[in-house]
């Protein structure tokens, strides 16, 4: 069952929350139209997490329309990926927020404390793919999971990976990040036995495509269990590492 209706069930159940409360809570307006856009307000209680603001293609006045409907329905914690400086500068005068230069994102309200069923892994091939990496692992913290960093471990250098053998056997989900020919995904998916997320990076020389050459290596990996999400697309993998995080028994 999702977790923020199981949240508000339990609540009722304690006596915390009145029956008509919960009612209003789950019955509440889907969405919300201003315009510019449909906000997406009862995404957390069908996926456990709420919608998070795009912020590439976006004016800041729009960022803040949204941020303001957000807040007004009850989000605390509000994650804006792919935020450029300036716009966050001009953002921020509205809404206080942290900015994540590295990793391109923008947060309101505080990080949560983790409640995943175990430790994410974000591992990088080379220091180049940190950016994408720092995109994965603020969102998964951002949706309330431990977070444990491993980079510049790619296989050129593969003693360098084979040092975190005990972080890499005890994590419930690693997230593999590369470019160049992309194999730190398949090294890693045959050393653990949890689901390992494959993240292709445009970093690298120009036979790389910039980064359709990782892509088809990951695709294409011998290792079972591993999954790919599109080209330096960290938000998708931190995502999808927390959707995995958090399963329960249905």
């Amino acid at each position: 069952m999702n977790s923020e209706i199981r949240r508000t069930l339990e609540a009722v159940q304690k006596g915390q929350l009145s029956v008509d409360d919960a009612l209003i809570r789950i019955k509440a307006e889907p969405f919300e139209d201003i315009g510019y856009a449909k906000v997406d307000l009862h995404r957390k209680i069908r996926q456990g997490a709420a919608e998070v603001i795009y912020g590439s293609g976006k004016t800041p006045e729009q960022i803040s329309g949204i941020i303001d409907v957000m807040k007004r329905n009850g989000q605390e914690t509000i994650l804006i990926t792919r935020l450029s400086r300036e716009k966050a500068d001009e953002v921020s005068a509205r809404h206080p927020l942290t900015y994540y230069e590295e990793a391109r994102i923008g947060m309101t309200g505080e990080l949560p404390v983790p409640d995943g069923i175990g430790k994410v892994v974000v591992s990088t091939g080379g220091t180049s793919d940190i950016p994408v990496a720092e995109e994965a692992a603020l969102t998964a913290q951002a949706l309330g999971n431990e977070v444990i960093r491993l980079y510049d471990v790619g296989v050129a250098g593969l003693h360098r990976l084979l040092a975190h053998k005990e972080e890499i056997m005890s994590a419930s989900v690693i997230i593999a990040i590369a470019g160049m020919e992309g194999a730190l995904a398949s090294v890693i998916g045959g050393l653990a036995d949890c689901p390992v997320i494959a993240v292709p990076t445009s970093v690298g020389y120009g036979a790389s495509f910039h980064g359709l050459s990782a892509l088809l290596s990951m695709l294409n990996s011998c290792a079972s269990g591993v999954s790919v999400v599109n080209i330096d697309n960290g938000f998708g993998a931190g995502y999808l590492a927390s959707m995995i995080n958090h399963m329960t028994s249905k």
